[in-house]
């Protein structure tokens, strides 16, 4: 693509209550909705895809039936299913909020697109989304079930599927909004945030990184490193930011250049 592409996303510990079952939080999500659309209104030349995480919506569903592990009997199916109504349910009120914003957006739900194979996407028809970007529009895609040919069914993660959109669109940065500042070095005592991480300074904090203390099927705050830390291995071009989106501005922020929470790059 010519124009510059970014994805952002907001974390499930961002829109709902972890602690809380199937509880959204919908005045933060409708000011998250405000901020990206200033952030569209300001810099008309970029093009976003936007994703979001499940958080006590989908993550308490799926752990109860251990979904992301396979789903092999007739019980895991019926999580597999209670997991896509959870998921559903809290896209819809993200949906709708992003809409109230008058921000031109498009819903791609991954368990009727993408196929796996062992938690990795086989097949995903990636026309309808380039299709939306080139017309304006914003892609919105989100932590889902999908069928996976080797465990019956599983869970990919919102970071799963930027990973693969990433190896195949090329995006300027990718920008991870959750509740935490970033990335803590001193995990979950949570008073130092490390401003910048690499392939080459990484095994500095391998004892620190750690999971979300929420439950968070998908591996919490460590996977999400490793993922982004391969990400910009193979494209050093690319920048990744995970920061605090309590204050929907950082949004704007990151945006106009400013170092906010962690930033991962190649060096």
């Amino acid at each position: 693509m010519t124009t510059e592409l970014v994805f952002l996303k907001l974390g499930g510990s961002l829109i709902t209550n972890k602690s809380c079952p199937n509880t959204a939080l919908p005045a933060r999500i409708s000011e998250l909705a405000n901020a990206i659309n200033l952030v569209t209104e300001k810099y008309p030349g970029k093009r976003m895809i936007l994703g979001h995480g499940s958080g006590s919506f989908g993550h308490n569903a799926a752990n109860k039936y251990a979904t992301q592990d396979g789903v092999r009997t007739q019980a895991g199916w019926i999580g597999f299913l209670e997991v896509w109504k959870a998921a559903q349910e809290l896209h819809r009120i993200v949906v709708s909020q992003l809409i109230e914003a008058n921000l031109p957006v498009m819903s791609f739900p991954p368990s009727s697109m993408i196929t796996a194979e062992d938690k990795h996407v086989t097949n995903w028809n990636l026309e309808p989304i380039t299709s939306s970007l080139v017309n304006g529009f914003i892609p919105v895609i989100y932590g889902d079930v999908v069928f996976d040919k080797a465990l019956g069914g599983t869970i990919l993660s919102t970071e799963d599927l930027f990973v693969y959109l990433a190896e195949r669109m090329s995006p300027k940065s990718i920008l991870i909004a959750g509740m935490e500042e970033g990335v803590y070095s001193d995990y979950p005592v949570c008073d130092s945030v490390i401003l910048k991480l690499s392939p080459e300074n990484i095994n500095e904090y391998n004892e620190t990184l750690n999971s979300s203390g929420n439950i968070d099927v998908t591996g919490g705050m460590r996977s999400k490193v490793l993922l982004m830390l391969n990400l910009v291995k193979n494209d050093p071009s690319l920048r990744v930011h995970i920061f605090s989106g309590k204050d929907p501005n950082n949004i704007i922020r990151i945006m106009d250049g400013e170092q906010i929470g962690t930033l991962i790059s190649a060096n």
